[in-house]
């Protein structure tokens, strides 16, 4: 017999068992930084300053309505090593094309964070290319050393369920950056 531990390397999926994550609604996302690692700016008096790093990521996010025609953003904001947003699916692309049970994943809110994670991934990759290597910074040096994992595995979420759900996260998300020294992320 192989010496495969299922306690020790299967991983407990932590979203609502048996719930579709691609049919029509809004949901709050936070995606984090690999190590909790501030790469994406710096708070200044309740202010995220975004380096180019963040940019990236901010542009990224902002794109993901274009490749996906059935996503709208609502509030987000980049922190210096996360990122929370409330996205929504407008409708079921599914309805088309599904079968039986079978949802196709990358209709998901999984494979819309995916899609996310990989283009940062491939724009950060193609900036640090033009670095010199004795012109990186601390923050390229870090980046360099974890690509392509700069991003922690998987995502939060949680399932906006009414007007009062969202109003409460909108003001969290938009009170982020003035909350900083208490966050949770910040090492």
């Amino acid at each position: 017999m192989n010496n495969y531990e299922i306690n020790k390397y299967h991983r407990r999926s932590i979203r609502l068992q048996g719930y579709d994550y691609s049919q029509k609604g809004m949901y709050f996302l936070t995606i984090c930084v690999k190590d909790k690692e501030c790469i994406f700016g710096t708070i200044s008096d309740g202010n995220m300053i975004l380096n180019v790093i963040g940019h990236i990521v901010a542009n990224e996010w902002e794109n993901t309505p274009n490749i996906r025609d059935n996503i709208a953003l609502h509030d987000y904001v980049i922190m210096p090593n996360h990122l929370h947003g409330i996205i929504e699916i407008t409708y079921n692309k599914n309805n088309e094309e599904q079968v039986g049970d079978f949802v196709s994943p990358k209709k998901s809110i999984g494979a819309i964070v995916r899609g996310f994670k990989i283009a940062t991934i491939k724009r950060i990759k193609a900036l640090i290319s033009t670095v010199e290597e004795n012109d990186s910074s601390p923050i390229e040096e870090w980046i360099i050393n974890h690509l392509p994992q700069i991003w922690q595995r998987n995502y939060h979420e949680h399932i906006i369920r009414n007007y009062e759900d969202h109003e409460r996260i909108a003001n969290y998300i938009n009170t982020n950056p003035l909350r900083w020294d208490e966050d949770m992320f910040n090492n």
